[in-house]
């Protein structure tokens, strides 16, 4: 078996992005992470390509995010 698994479940990708399984499955059923349903049981599977990309698309999300709302330190008096 590869050391690199192809696809991930929701637990293994809960614990790359140190979140919990439940919000990850937030993530999956809102079409925010890619996956695919598989087997009778239908357990959802995360391609480690697509989660490398959701990773990029936040990355991207939050500069913007920061761009339009920078950061302002309160006045400080000086003495």
């Amino acid at each position: 078996m590869a050391d690199d698994p192809r696809f991930l479940t929701l637990t293994d990708v809960a614990e790359v992005l140190n979140t919990s399984s439940a919000q990850v499955y937030a993530l999956v059923r809102r079409g925010d992470l890619p996956a695919i349903k598989i087997g009778g049981r239908g357990q959802w599977r995360v391609e480690r390509s697509q989660l490398e990309d959701f990773i990029q698309r936040m990355y991207a999300d939050t500069k913007a995010f920061v761009d339009q709302h920078p950061f302002v330190e309160a006045d400080v008096e000086s003495d």
